[in-house]
């Protein structure tokens, strides 16, 4: 990062500088999430891409730096997938997580939901992780200059394998796609969907059908929900109970843990469960009737 007024490479240097303090900086003074640091990823890419074609000294030292980094990430990778091989793994991850809301408006904050028992269900994406970073750890040690960066672009190659393998066990607990496709094979019917609307909106994606809001009406919903003309999709327990013991056929989507509210308002009996998946169940308030076809 030298800077000489007239060279055109400090100047460069100096603006991706700036680019980068001022998206960090400027999203430091609120919640941040992941995905806020994005817009400075090429500012990083230009700086590191500069300073890779210098061969400068400290390029060799981050290069040692770097092993060091990537055999401690493969030693803790290979420990709790050693830790975790002979862990049972019942049904999806979701049971096996736990719950922070507070921190999920920081970033990476879900990572407080992860224990010991979830990294069960992720032994192959961990031991593919392990490999990368072993990778990584040997190439930088091993090699230098163009070697080392090919053996760390390997190595990042490896570990975004890994996380696409991760993602796949995450699914359940991610998307309402196994929600959506027993709705989709289920008779007509009113859909309601308790609480955030976010947590099923894959729901929404997959069967295209609009739906009413069991007291979900709080957050960023508040500010349109009263205007003139605004959809009347909002409704409260009573008007839930209300529709769930009518003739008319009804679903709702809703949170495993939020079902005991439910039992006390219209009784286990009037609750049919057709699908269960990642920690949320969809619901019919009338029995499901066999058909030729799955008899």
């Amino acid at each position: 990062l030298r800077y000489r007024a007239n060279d055109r490479a400090s100047r460069t240097h100096l603006l991706a500088a700036c680019w980068i303090g001022v998206v960090l900086i400027f999203f430091t003074f609120s919640t941040t999430q992941e995905y806020y640091s994005m817009p400075c990823y090429p500012a990083f890419a230009l700086l590191l891409g500069s300073a890779m074609a210098l061969d400068h000294v400290w390029i060799r030292r981050g290069t040692r730096v770097l092993a060091g980094v990537a055999a401690g990430c493969a030693i803790a990778a290979f420990a709790l997938w050693f830790a975790v091989r002979h862990t049972p793994t019942p049904g999806d991850i979701s049971v096996a997580l736990s719950s922070h809301p507070s921190a999920y408006t920081l970033s990476l904050g879900h990572i407080e939901d992860l224990t010991i028992s979830a990294f069960a269900y992720l032994r192959v994406p961990l031991l593919v992780a392990a490999i990368a970073f072993f990778i990584g750890a040997a190439g930088n040690l091993r090699f230098r200059a163009k070697n080392a960066f090919l053996a760390s672009a390997l190595m990042m190659i490896c570990f975004f394998h890994a996380a696409r393998l991760a993602l796949i066990v995450f699914d359940p607990f991610l998307t309402s796609h196994a929600l959506a496709e027993a709705l989709l094979h289920s008779p007509p019917g009113e859909l309601i969907v308790d609480h955030h609307y976010y947590q099923f909106s894959s729901l929404f994606f997959y069967t295209g059908r609009p739906a009413r809001l069991l007291n979900g009406r709080f957050n960023n919903l508040v500010y349109g929900s009263y205007a003139p003309g605004a959809p009347d999709v909002f409704i409260n327990d009573e008007q839930w109970k209300t529709l769930w013991l009518s003739r008319q056929r009804c679903y709702l989507a809703i949170s495993e843990r939020n079902l005991p509210r439910l039992r006390a308002l219209v009784g286990d009996e009037r609750l049919t469960q057709l699908a269960v998946s990642g920690g949320k169940v969809l619901l019919t308030n009338h029995e499901l009737e066999l058909t030729a076809s799955n008899q």
